[in-house]
C-alpha cells in the first residue's frame, strides 16, 4: 500500500528535500492524517469527494493513492470554488528549505490549510515555536483536529491572516502559503531584525530579509507557485486577461505570464510586452519587492532602478 517512503521517494526524485531534518519531518509526518478526505474532478466535471471511510474500497484506495501522489490535494470546495488544499509536497519542501530555519526560532504560517506544513513545522522546531493562522474557523477546527491526531499542538489562531498573528510575535520567520497582491506591512511590525518573509505574490515567490519594523527587500526565487488567495481582507483581485495585439510566443512564455501578472493591470499589455522584450525575457530571479516607509514596489534587477511599479497596498 502506498504511505510515507513512496511519498519521499517521489519528492526527492523531483530535486527537493535535500536537508536531513526536513526529510525526516516528511518521513514522521503522515500526509494521510490531514487529508481524511479531497476532492476530484468527477466523470460529470462536478467535484467528487474522495473519503478515507467511504464503503466501498476502490474508493478507499484512490484516496490512499492520491494522498501519497506529488500532488495538490483539493480540500475544501464552495458552491464550486476552491477554498483551501493541500499543497503539492515537493512545493512544499521546498518553501521550508527556502525559510532557512535553525532551532529556536519561532514561525508564523499564514494559511493553516489542512494543519499538514504547520506539523512539519512542529516535527522540525517544536510546537512551541509554531503559530499558524486562518481566517475560517471550519479550517482552524479542522487543523487542530488533524494536528492532534499526529501528535503536535502549534498554536492555531483563527483571524485575518493579513494582520499576522501579534498575540505570539516577534517571529524569526514568516510563511504565506496563500497568493497575495502585496505583503502586509503590518507582518515586519511582527518581525525580529534579519527575519525572512516567505511569501507567494501572483505565481512567483519572494523571499524578503527584514531589517526593521519599515523596511525589508529581497527577490523572487526561479519557483512557478500557485495557491489560493488569501481571504479575509476584501474580495479578491481579477486576474487582468492578456488581451489581443501580444505575441503568441509571449502569451505561452513562463516569464511573460509572471511579468504580466506582477503588473496586475498596472500597464497596458504593449507595455508589459515591451518591457519583457527590451530587457531579455527576464526570469523570475531577476525581479523582487522592497517595502520602504509604508511603500511597496516590484522592480526588476534592483529597487531603485528603472523598470519598477507599485504593489497594491494594504
Amino acid at each position: 500500500m502506498p504511505g510515507a517512503p513512496d511519498l519521499l521517494r517521489q519528492i526527492e526524485a523531483s530535486g527537493a528535500l535535500t536537508d536531513p531534518a526536513w526529510k525526516a519531518a516528511f518521513a514522521g509526518v503522515l500526509r494521510e492524517l490531514f487529508v481524511p478526505y479531497y476532492y476530484v474532478t468527477g466523470p460529470d466535471g462536478a467535484p467528487q469527494r474522495l473519503w478515507r471511510d467511504d464503503p466501498h474500497p476502490e474508493i478507499r484506495s484512490r484516496w490512499l493513492a492520491g494522498v501519497y501522489d506529488d500532488v495538490p490535494l483539493a480540500t475544501r470546495v464552495r458552491d464550486g470554488e476552491l477554498v483551501s488544499s493541500s499543497s503539492q509536497p515537493s512545493l512544499m519542501a521546498r518553501m521550508l528549505e527556502a525559510l532557512q530555519v535553525h532551532d529556536g526560532m519561532n514561525v508564523l504560517e499564514i494559511g493553516a490549510g489542512s494543519g499538514y506544513n504547520a506539523a512539519l513545522l512542529a516535527h522540525r522546531l517544536g510546537d512551541g515555536h509554531v503559530t499558524t493562522v486562518d481566517v475560517d474557523p471550519a479550517i482552524t477546527s479542522a487543523a487542530r483536529e488533524h494536528l492532534a491526531a499526529a501528535g503536535h499542538r502549534p498554536r492555531v489562531v483563527t483571524g485575518d491572516g493579513r494582520r499576522g498573528a501579534p498575540a505570539h510575535a516577534p517571529y524569526d520567520r514568516i510563511i504565506a502559503t496563500c497568493e497575495l497582491s502585496s505583503v502586509p506591512s503590518v507582518w515586519l511590525s511582527q518581525c525580529t531584525t534579519g527575519a525572512l518573509v516567505l511569501a507567494p505574490l501572483g505565481t512567483g515567490l519572494v523571499s524578503l530579509r527584514v531589517t526593521d519594523e519599515q523596511h525589508a527587500s529581497g527577490r523572487f526565487h526561479d519557483l512557478p507557485v500557485f495557491f489560493v488567495p488569501l481571504r479575509g481582507a476584501g474580495p479578491a483581485q481579477p486576474k487582468p486577461p492578456v488581451r489581443r495585439g501580444i505575441p503568441r510566443h509571449a502569451q505561452r512564455n513562463d516569464s511573460f505570464q509572471f511579468l504580466f501578472g506582477l503588473t496586475a493591470g498596472l500597464m497596458e499589455p504593449h507595455e508589459v510586452y515591451e518591457l519583457w522584450r527590451t530587457t531579455g525575457r527576464p526570469g523570475r530571479e531577476r525581479y523582487g519587492v522592497t517595502l520602504r516607509k509604508g511603500e511597496q514596489w516590484a522592480w526588476l534587477d534592483s529597487p531603485d532602478g528603472p523598470c519598477t511599479w507599485p504593489l497594491a497596498g494594504d
